[in-house]
């Protein structure tokens, strides 16, 4: 963490959880609680006014919800990232949470460490979804690529890209054949350490190639990157 304190907003309805949580990150050193809310509407105002660094976010709330608030947030103040923290998790919520721009995705049952990774995980740009969100995502996907007809990068990339477990032939957007591979085991659901043992490189290998695989496909995080290898055929089949 650095000098100053990471600034923190919490939104959640229920009051027990609400006073909790402020409790839970209020003994985290350099964390500093500036403000709790019990709606989303409310959310958006005290990340405003305190300049939040990163607002911990419930999904089902009256009157603005999470995914509105995480909406509103990434247009109004970018620099304030947003972790959904919640007991939904099923499709539809994960995948408009992270549409929004929900930058990670935890469910209640996070312990104070995974919740503490997820927050500085945001700050830095990167995204945090924890096992369950994942392997939903994961499913959500799949289902998406079945359903769906690609758009203009899926229909490119479909052509050229076959199932996770087949070598991928040209593949869009300049991606090389291992990108092309370790992004097929993202769309898995694996962890840079399960990556890294299944293609016998070191970590820090496959964080190169990772950040390679974002910015060529546009992808923000692990989440959208995901959705792409879905679209592009390189999904689990």
């Amino acid at each position: 963490m650095a000098d100053t304190p990471l600034r923190v907003v919490i939104a959640d309805d229920q009051r027990v959880v609400r006073h909790g949580l402020v409790t839970i990150l209020g003994a985290m050193d350099g964390v500093q609680v500036v403000g709790a809310a019990e709606d989303g509407a409310a959310a958006v105002a005290l990340a405003t006014e305190h300049d939040a660094d990163v607002v911990l976010m419930d999904l089902r709330m009256p009157g603005t919800d999470g995914v509105e608030a995480t909406r509103e947030l990434r247009a109004s103040r970018p620099g304030t990232a947003v972790v959904v923290l919640t007991t939904y998790t099923d499709d539809e919520s994960i995948l408009a949470a992270l549409q929004a721009g929900a930058a990670g995705f935890l469910t209640k049952n996070a312990s104070p460490d995974d919740i503490r990774r997820a927050l500085e995980a945001a700050v830095a740009g990167q995204s945090v979804l924890d096992a369950a969100a994942t392997a939903r995502l994961v499913l959500a996907a799949g289902r998406l690529g079945a359903e769906g007809a690609p758009g203009a990068e899926g229909a490119r990339g479909a052509a050229g890209a076959r199932g996770a477990a087949g070598a991928p032939g040209a593949l869009p957007d300049g991606l090389t054949e291992r990108e092309g591979e370790v992004l097929a085991l993202i769309a898995q659901g694996l962890s840079n350490a399960e990556i890294a043992s299944q293609l016998f490189v070191s970590r820090s290998t496959v964080k190169t190639h990772i950040n390679q695989i974002f910015a060529k496909t546009g992808s923000r995080d692990r989440a959208q990157a995901i959705l792409y290898a879905h679209r592009i055929g390189l999904g689990p089949s």
